[in-house]
């Protein structure tokens, strides 16, 4: 197939909630990419619409679709390419999600001393968790990442499907006389990031939302998809 003659159009697709800072943060993320790249869209799999499938249904124009998700669980291993193949669309780059990736330690720091955290605190990842196995593998993935730079063991919990539960791990730390601070593992404010805030712990970190990181790394894979859509 030809060459794109015209930038493709883009799809940034997030998860959705009923938590109206949540949303606008989606949007404003949405913006802040489209500042470094050009416009895109936003769809959502789930709570809200437009949906993917909505976005892509009688518009042609080659797209690249971003799945702005922190692990390939099931909305990025199954429900985005089955809304892609409802669409009847026949030419869609579906990039890698947004995480892990050792771009977002970074952020995760950023966010962690915001919090108040400093060298030597003990630190815990806080996800929303999945059932989907390999999400939770990610999770773990991106853990390990953060580890690496601090020199130190970084235990996962989670909020919903996966073990162990953010409370139980907070409760089996050792914290050998440290404050404990909790990295969010989540894109956006909602019902997850407030449950992880109730946890026992000396500081929660925002979700990484605006950080430069989440933008610089989603400009990215747009610019990905694009290539990839060039090489067909």
């Amino acid at each position: 197939m030809a060459a794109l003659t015209d930038p493709p159009r883009r799809i940034l697709v997030a998860h959705g909630t009923r938590s109206a800072h949540g949303v606008a943060m989606v949007r404003d993320l949405a913006d802040a990419v489209a500042s470094r790249i050009g416009p895109l869209d936003v769809a959502f799999v789930d709570v809200l619409g437009p949906s993917p499938s909505d976005l892509l249904s009688g518009d042609d124009r080659p797209t690249v679709l971003v799945p702005a998700f922190l692990a390939a669980g099931y909305h990025v291993r199954t429900d985005v390419p089955r809304h892609v193949a409802a669409s009847g669309h026949a030419r869609v780059a579906i990039t890698d999600p947004l995480g892990p990736d050792p771009a977002l330690v970074d952020g995760l720091l950023r966010r962690l001393g915001e919090a108040g955290w400093r060298p030597g605190d003990a630190v815990l990842l806080g996800a929303t968790g999945s059932s989907d196995p390999h999400a939770r593998a990610d999770v773990r993935a991106m853990a390990a990442m953060l580890a690496s730079r601090l020199g130190g063991a970084v235990p996962v919990g989670f909020l919903a499907a996966g073990e162990p539960v953010v409370e139980d791990a907070v409760a089996r730390l050792d914290r050998r006389g440290r404050r404990l601070f909790l990295a969010a593992y989540q894109l956006a404010d909602g019902l997850f990031h407030a449950r992880l805030q109730r946890a026992d712990a000396d500081g929660v970190a925002q979700p990484l939302g605006l950080a430069p990181e989440v933008i610089g790394l989603l400009a990215a894979r747009f610019r990905a998809g694009e290539r990839e859509l060039q090489s067909r």
